[in-house]
């Protein structure tokens, strides 16, 4: 069963819950903000850890509002082999406040597994996206970064790395930004998913999810679609964040990718009304 951990929930009870043979995964999801059915954090990420326990060995454990309670954090990060957030960005981004970006420091330190999720890459310019930059290979930059919904056609282009396993291209209508800032020659990066804006064809095929591993061995992975949450019922739109959750742990990614079930049921469990 996904654990989700309620405001109420005590750190103890936590560290006593992972199994110590057990890939421990935790999903952040920020508070709502656009109106349902867009940007469903919570619903999103309650839905990828009943996918990730689809495969034995994995533990997914789901934060709500953002951030673990005061209290909890601590119990909350330990042992964790990799860190997803899937919330909102900018300058209300969440991860990035006050002593969570101590903790997100000693997180990336540690080479702990980051993965980053649609308006989660948008992140001011400046020291905070210097070290975006350094933790997740890339960010959405205001000004310079486009976010049109478009229907476009979706590719694998890496189609050597363990992510883009069981993927296909697939025709999908989401807001996936682009134009991504990424550093010049940054050699770390392999883009995972383009795809070409169809207001601006003549900008070429843009990256829409790349992975890099940073020099300590931690894995990150970027990814700038997830606003319509009917997606997740896409299983190549699934399973790209499947994988990248696999990998970002240090687990092998299945020759297939990652396998889920997913019922019209579970996908509209937890969504807002």
């Amino acid at each position: 069963m996904v654990r989700l951990l309620h405001a109420a929930v005590m750190a103890g009870a936590l560290a006593a819950g992972a199994g110590a043979a057990e890939t421990k995964i935790v999903l952040v999801a920020g508070g709502p903000s656009h109106g349902p059915g867009t940007h469903e954090h919570r619903a999103g990420m309650l839905l990828l850890a009943k996918c990730l326990e689809q495969t034995p060995g994995i533990k997914a454990i789901v934060v709500e509002n953002g951030w673990p309670k005061d209290g909890d954090e601590a119990a909350v990060f330990e042992n964790a082999k990799t860190v997803a957030f899937f919330m909102d960005g900018g300058g209300g981004q969440p991860m990035l406040r006050g002593a969570r970006l101590d903790a997100m420091k000693k997180l990336m330190a540690d080479g702990v597994g980051l993965v980053c999720i649609h308006y989660t890459v948008d992140v001011p310019k400046g020291p905070l996206a210097d070290l975006m930059l350094e933790w997740l290979g890339g960010y959405y930059e205001g000004g310079y970064s486009r976010n049109p919904t478009n229907t476009v056609e979706v590719k694998p282009v890496a189609k050597d790395h363990p992510i883009t396993r069981g993927l296909k291209p697939v025709v999908m209508t989401d807001e996936f930004y682009y134009k991504i800032r990424f550093r010049p020659g940054d050699t770390r990066v392999t883009n995972i998913l383009r795809m070409t804006p169809p207001d601006k064809p003549d900008e070429g095929e843009q990256t829409i999810a790349w992975a890099i591993e940073r020099a300590n061995g931690g894995r990150s992975f970027g990814f700038t679609g997830g606003h319509f949450h009917t997606n997740w019922g896409v299983p190549e739109f699934r399973r790209l964040v499947l994988n990248a959750l696999v990998w970002t742990a240090k687990l092998e990614v299945p020759e297939g990718g990652v396998q889920s079930t997913v019922t019209d049921e579970d996908l509209q469990r937890n969504v807002r009304k």
